[in-house]
């Protein structure tokens, strides 16, 4: 993919989830059975990354499963942190702090607190990002993040899943982007709650998630799919990095 159709699409979504913050956080829910799935990989009193945090759901789950743990959770939405930031008040047992930064660039590690962390999670993250060589290059980061021994854990959205959710796909001259601009698995999704917005996706399926663990040097734990109301609407994957 052409450096500028990626910038051009990272620009689509930040522009969506700046009109559409409030709409989305409405939508988002705080725990999802697949998470329950990934509960016993969480070390109690850890240090831990929420990437693409959002209004900070992650950490709302958490605590309501009582483990007790150090939370940073990052974003490029600063609206969306302020929800996030509003929830926090509510937290007992997890200690929350809020980063804004780009994570689609090359220097985002740099304005987290830590260097180090036991756990790492994208979640509803990666198919947001344009360009296998961008998701390849942002494992490396993650992998760089963990301590020995550490986990990544990642859940994608397989919209294609969902009925729904397929019918939501509208062709790309809506943009005015040409489709051999494009990577196989992408696409563009319509939104029309609050007002009518689009979104850039990508199909990040089991082969994908493979490779860029692999490529990042990471152990693959589990890989399963859950939730919605098939069971499928997520693909999750935990991953070790070296001891």
């Amino acid at each position: 993919m052409k450096t500028e159709t990626a910038s051009r699409l990272l620009r689509l979504n930040r522009k969506f989830y700046l009109d559409f913050a409030g709409q989305f956080s409405e939508t988002r829910t705080p725990g999802q059975p697949g998470l329950g799935r990934i509960l016993p990989y969480i070390p109690d009193f850890c240090r831990l990354l929420d990437v693409g945090c959002g209004n900070g759901r992650l950490a709302l789950w958490l605590d309501a499963k009582g483990i007790r743990a150090k939370y940073v959770g990052v974003d490029s939405s600063e609206e969306l942190l302020a929800h996030a930031r509003d929830m926090a008040s509510a937290l007992k047992d997890v200690s929350a702090e809020f980063v804004q930064a780009d994570i689609s660039g090359p220097n985002w590690t740099n304005a987290l607190p830590h260097r180090e962390y036991d756990v790492v999670f994208s979640i509803s993250l990666l198919h947001h990002i344009p360009s296998f060589e961008l998701r390849s290059r942002l494992f490396l980061d993650f992998a760089g993040l963990l301590r020995p021994g550490g986990l990544l854990i990642v859940a994608t959205w397989q919209f294609l899943a969902s009925p729904r959710m397929r019918r939501k796909i509208v062709p790309w001259d809506r943009i005015g982007l040409p489709d051999d601009d494009l990577e196989q698995g992408d696409y563009l999704l319509d939104w029309k709650r609050g007002g009518v917005g689009y979104r850039y996706c990508h199909l990040v399926d089991e082969g994908e998630l493979r490779l860029l663990a692999e490529h990042a040097g990471l152990d693959l734990l589990d890989m399963f799919r859950s939730d919605g109301k098939e069971g499928n609407l997520n693909l999750y994957g935990v991953m070790k990095s070296a001891s």
